[in-house]
């Protein structure tokens, strides 16, 4: 009978027994090599957790889905970047502005205040990304997009109507209360007497359907494996 295995000794990473008598096959391997694989693999656990799948495919974004430009952005993302595109896609998904606008019964007043409302989300959810991931080029891409739709996707939007409409909502509001009248008006019948209602609705279509799309690719970004 042969004899059982034996651990291999300090020189010896690992050893095969076999053993004729009842064919079984042992295998014994130094502390070392146990080890050292321990160490690759919470190596390899550690370096996808924080910058991405490592084997994963590229991401790709248009530019133009979110009217910010005709560029195609490739991007590996990491976790640092599903973690701000989770927080986008939350924010998007629970406010009127990542939502399809139903002008019969939404109050545009109200719009402009949850567009405003998520400039500041926004900006606080970007200066909440650790400095040392910013060095990452996807970390990077993703910031800079979440940027860009703020600035070239919405705010030329809030700068065109969003005073004029304002301006002409309060007086007309002021007017109705100081009315003696019991006269009612509630505030969407009000909003379609504005004088260039169908302009300002045609662009907030616009930006709306570029928002939506923004959201939705957040998603998939979330999703990526």
């Amino acid at each position: 009978m042969n004899p059982p295995a034996t651990p291999p000794t300090n020189n010896t990473l690992a050893s095969l027994t076999w053993n004729s008598v009842d064919w079984t096959l042992g295998l014994s391997v130094s502390y070392v090599v146990i080890i050292g694989v321990a160490v690759i693999v919470v190596a390899i656990f550690l370096f996808t957790y924080f910058t991405g799948n490592l084997f994963g495919r590229s991401f790709e974004i248009d530019q133009a889905e979110f009217g910010i430009g005709n560029q195609k952005i490739k991007l590996k993302p990491t976790h640092t970047d599903k973690q701000v595109a989770y927080a986008i896609w939350v924010e998007l998904s629970t406010r009127k502005i990542g939502l399809p606008i139903d002008f019969e019964h939404d109050v545009i007043s109200e719009i402009y205040d949850s567009w405003y409302s998520y400039f500041s989300v926004t900006r606080e959810l970007i200066k909440g990304v650790p400095v040392n991931r910013f060095k990452n080029d996807s970390t990077q891409q993703i910031i800079k997009l979440s940027i860009a739709v703020l600035n070239e996707g919405l705010r030329p939007h809030l700068t065109q109507w969003q005073a004029r409409f304002r301006a002409w909502n309060n007086k007309k509001l002021s007017a109705y209360e100081k009315d003696d009248s019991d006269t009612v008006i509630d505030p969407q019948s009000l909003q379609r007497q504005f004088p260039e209602y169908e302009k300002l609705k045609e662009d907030m279509e616009r930006v709306n359907a570029h928002l939506i799309a923004y959201r939705n690719r957040m998603r998939e970004l979330v999703l990526k494996d």
